[in-house]
């Protein structure tokens, strides 16, 4: 049986772990805070160039234009480009785990396609750098501040090149996508070759530059705000989950510190009962 020297000191190490747990979970619940509000304004933005985007390829699928349509060339997948993104810490539950068991799913699930890895995010440049030997690039600093629109542009041109060399087939995204503070949910998205949105009513809007032209500027610009939407998204969920982690954390210290602090009064009283029973049974010997 641990003796009350050992418990005390098994408290003191789960209440200064418990400490460090609620200070985790302030911090991550102010990052939340600022990283929502940027999840937030950034979805109207790819919305309105999402709708943009299908009213000005239904005005120029009059006339053909082979730089504009470069993006919405479909090929058969033999090449697979697989843009993940991770976290660069852990301490945020199965968020990492849940993003490269999907990825490891994916390649599992596309046996005939060499799929080529573009990993986001320390965690998952840790995991794949020894277990799958096509690695296109890899960032690991992105998330150490507020994701910058400028480091999902330098992604997308990379990409968007290579789709146009036709180096790849397609590109798909994998990324935990922010839903609440207590949920997020994981997805996988195409995003290259373009796949136009359906538009009910099209919006007779004045061209200067011609349909086709118009929708070749648009086309990287909506790539561009796809790939640095699903940043921001997994910030936040990154933030959230992390945030939920260190709340559950710091509950579960809260039970360890109770039952620990049962046994020891237990181990306390039984060694008071000891000695008063030693001290009784040597009143009596000396009577």
């Amino acid at each position: 049986m641990p003796s009350l020297i050992d418990l005390r000191r098994r408290i003191r190490s789960v209440k200064n772990t418990q400490q460090i747990t609620k200070a985790m979970k302030v911090v991550s619940a102010a990052k939340l805070r600022r990283a929502q509000d940027r999840v937030l304004a950034a979805r109207p933005y790819a919305q309105i160039i999402r709708r943009m985007l299908a009213n000005v390829a239904q005005a120029a699928s009059e006339h053909h234009d082979e730089e504009s349509s470069a993006l919405l060339a479909s090929r058969p997948e033999k090449r697979i480009q697989l843009l993940v993104i991770t976290a660069d810490r852990g301490l945020a539950g199965a968020f990492n785990s849940n993003v490269i068991r999907t990825a490891v799913k994916f390649i599992q699930e596309h046996p005939e396609s060499e799929v080529q890895l573009e990993l986001i995010g320390r965690k998952g440049r840790d995991f794949f750098r020894k277990r799958h030997r096509f690695i296109t690039g890899q960032y690991t600093t992105l998330f150490q501040k507020a994701p910058g629109y400028e480091d999902a542009v330098e992604i997308a041109h990379k990409v968007i090149e290579r789709f146009r060399k036709a180096e790849i087939d397609a590109l798909y995204l994998v990324v935990n996508n922010f839903k609440s503070m207590m949920a997020s949910r994981l997805v996988v998205t195409r995003v290259l070759p373009v796949q136009m949105p359906d538009q009910q009513e099209q919006v007779d809007y004045i061209y200067e530059q011609r349909p086709t032209q118009l929708l070749g500027s648009l086309l990287p610009r909506y790539i561009e705000s796809q790939i640095y939407r699903a940043m921001l998204e997994s910030a936040a969920a990154e933030h959230a989950a992390r945030m939920t982690a260190m709340e559950s954390a710091s509950s579960n210290a809260a039970d360890v510190i109770t039952a620990l602090t049962l046994k020891m009064n237990r181990v306390r009283q039984a060694s008071i009962t000891r000695e008063i029973i030693e001290i009784v049974s040597g009143a009596a010997a000396l009577e």
